[in-house]
């Protein structure tokens, strides 16, 4: 499976179509960059070759006007959609279902536009050029197995807390050999001066210390994941198609793969500055970083600037 070019899946179809106001493509660098301008220098960087944009099609004039155009001069780029309404043959929306179905889908959408090993990221998240190295790094290492072996670019938890409210993250359960046992959505979590808290069930306080490793969404794949992840959106809709709220979360599809030997993931601790944009009193503090980052030279402009 050793390659040395990739492709980057970049999941955008959240992004609402009057880009100008919204806070995911407001300028964060010192000169007017826009955070997927930084993920996509880094990943160039690393090897990755191919950008393939998973939106909205209602979005898409838009979202070249924005957001593509800055990037289609520098490398090779695909849009595809994700839609409502496509689903695995014999399932159709259900009545006053409106949008879509979640980040397994949106990755599902990436199918017609992949054929190599594969960066998942969210398009409004900066996550530092380590992981994409590290990623390259797992995909050259990659050898004929009984069960594919996927990664999982984590950070510790200290470095993705907000000041500004609280968060929710993938708190990731790690083995001896590096591997990951689940992924456990925690919601509620808030910075305290020894790392954080969350309440658990029955409104049991439990406390972080700021090291656990946590799942942003930054993912590791080869195309046979495709099918995995079809098989179990066809489970998932089975069973949960009428529920109006459902949605086929990318991190829980990962989770029964593990759960039944269907796949490995090899979890890749970074220790990069991420950031998102939770709060609208995050940007502030984003463009303080990559100021600093910039200026103590951790950090270059991307490559067309």
């Amino acid at each position: 499976m050793a390659t040395d070019s990739y492709d980057l899946v970049v999941l955008a179809a959240g992004l609402g179509s009057r880009f100008g106001g919204l806070k995911q493509v407001q300028p964060v660098g010192p000169d007017g960059e826009l955070i997927i301008e930084y993920s996509v220098h880094d990943a160039m960087r690393a090897g990755f070759t191919r950008l393939v944009l998973v939106i909205r099609r209602g979005i898409e004039a838009d979202f070249r006007a924005v957001i593509g155009r800055r990037l289609e001069s520098q490398i090779e780029v695909s849009y595809v959609y994700q839609e409502l309404a496509a689903l695995p043959i014999g399932f159709s929306p259900p009545p006053g279902r409106t949008k879509p179905w979640g980040t397994g889908q949106a990755v599902l959408a990436a199918r017609t536009a992949v054929r190599r090993p594969f960066a998942v990221i969210n398009a409004d998240d900066f996550y530092g050029a380590a992981g994409f190295r590290a990623l390259a790094g797992h995909f050259c290492r990659q050898t004929a197995a009984t069960r594919p072996d996927y990664a999982l670019v984590g950070y510790p938890l200290r470095l993705t807390l907000s000041e500004h409210g609280v968060v929710s993250r993938g708190l990731c359960t790690i083995d001896t050999h590096g591997k990951l046992e689940r992924v456990s959505e925690i919601t509620g979590i808030s910075t305290t001066a020894t790392g954080a808290v969350y309440t658990a069930g029955e409104g049991q306080r439990v406390e972080l210390s700021g090291d656990e490793i946590v799942s942003m969404n930054f993912w590791g794949f080869t195309p046979t994941v495709f099918d995995q992840l079809e098989e179990l959106f066809s489970d998932f809709l089975a069973r949960q198609a009428l529920d109006l709220r459902a949605e086929f979360y990318l991190p829980t599809a990962i989770d029964t793969l593990c759960k039944h030997g269907e796949a490995a993931v090899t979890v890749l601790p970074s220790a990069d500055a991420w950031f998102g944009l939770t709060h609208q009193a995050d940007l502030a503090s984003a463009r303080g970083t990559l100021r600093s980052l910039v200026a103590a030279r951790h950090y270059s402009a991307p490559l067309w600037r």
